[in-house]
C-alpha cells in the first residue's frame, strides 16, 4: 500500500532511546519511516529497525544532512503525497502529525509547513526567519549578546509577532519540515553542496517562490536543539563553509529577491 506520508531521519551515532521514541510516534500516525544512517558502522540497525514500519539505509559514510534526506525523498517522491524531514531529537505526538496532514489537505497552495517548535521546558524556539543577510549570521554566531544582535533578531526571527498566528515565512527550520511532494517535484530537493547547515534555508527559499511556506502554531513539537556549531569547532567550520556557499549562490550584499521577500514579510506582520 502506498503511504500518504513518509518521513526521513538522518542518523549519526545517535542515542537509540531517542530514535525509538520518535519512531513509535510516527508509526502510530501511520507514517512510513526511512532511517538514513551516516554512521561509520550500522550499529543502530538492530535497535531501531522494525520491518513493519521502518526502512533502514546505511550509507557507510557521513554524506551530509541534505544528501541523506534526499535518498529517502527520492524513493517516495512520486509515490507518497507528503514527506516529513525530522531531526532525531524531535518529540512529537501522533495527533500532531494528523493535524498537520489535515491542514495541508485543506490548503493545497501550501508546499511546506513547520509547526511551533519548543524546548523541553516549554519555552519557544524562534525558528521563523527572514532570508539571511551576511551580518545576520556573523553577529548571531560571534556577537550573540550584543544590542545590535538583539534588535536585529526581533526582525530576523519575527519575534515581534509573538508566534501566535499563522504566518507565511520565507525561511523555516530544517529540524521539522512537512513537505508537499508535488512542490518538491517542481523545485528540486536539498542542494547537496551544503554538507550541513543552511540547506534548509536554501530549500525553504526555493519553495517559498513556488508556493506558500507556512508556520502553523496550532501544533507544537519538542526539539532539544543542540546548537552543535556553538560547541564544536568542526561543526562551526561546516557552518561557515555552508554560509559562503549560500551567499555565493544567492548574493552577498546584493540580493533583490531577498530584499523584496523580507520587506513583504515585515509589511504583513509589523
Amino acid at each position: 500500500m502506498t503511504p500518504h506520508i513518509t518521513a526521513s531521519i538522518v542518523l549519526y551515532r545517535n542515542s537509540p532511546d531517542d530514535i525509538l521514541k520518535l519512531i513509535s510516534s510516527l508509526k502510530e500516525a501511520s507514517v512510513k519511516i526511512l532511517l538514513i544512517d551516516n554512521s561509520p558502522l550500522p550499529e543502530l540497525k538492530d535497535t531501531c529497525f522494525n520491518a513493519s514500519s521502518t526502512e533502514y539505509i546505511h550509507t557507510k559514510k557521513n554524506i551530509g544532512y541534505g544528501a541523506g534526506h534526499n535518498i529517502a525523498i527520492k524513493k517516495y517522491l512520486y509515490r507518497s503525497k507528503y514527506h516529513i524531514v525530522l531531526n532525531p531529537d524531535i518529540q512529537i505526538n501522533p495527533d500532531s502529525i494528523r493535524d498537520i496532514f489535515n491542514f495541508m489537505e485543506e490548503n493545497s497552495d501550501i508546499g511546506l509547513v513547520m509547526p511551533k517548535i519548543i524546548y523541553p521546558d516549554g519555552s519557544l524556539q524562534y525558528l521563523c526567519k527572514l532570508l539571511p543577510e551576511p551580518q545576520d549570521l556573523i553577529f548571531r554566531r560571534f556577537m550573540p549578546f550584543s544590542s545590535f544582535t538583539r534588535r536585529r533578531n526581533q526582525l530576523y526571527e519575527l519575534q515581534f509577532t509573538g508566534y501566535h498566528q499563522l504566518m507565511d515565512v520565507p525561511y523555516l527550520s530544517g529540524c521539522f519540515m512537512f513537505f508537499r511532494n508535488a512542490v518538491l517535484q517542481r523545485v528540486g530537493l536539498f542542494d547537496e553542496r551544503y554538507f550541513m547547515y543552511l540547506e534548509d534555508v536554501d530549500l525553504s527559499r526555493r519553495i517559498h517562490f513556488a508556493s506558500r511556506t507556512v508556520f502553523f502554531p496550532d501544533v507544537s513539537v519538542i526539539h532539544r536543539f543542540e546548537k552543535g556549531s556553538y560547541k564544536h569547532i568542526k561543526l562551526l567550520l561546516y557552518h561557515i563553509k555552508s554560509a559562503i556557499h549560500y551567499f555565493n549562490k544567492w548574493g552577498w550584499f546584493v540580493d533583490k529577491e531577498r530584499d523584496i521577500t523580507n520587506n513583504n514579510a515585515l509589511k504583513n506582520y509589523l
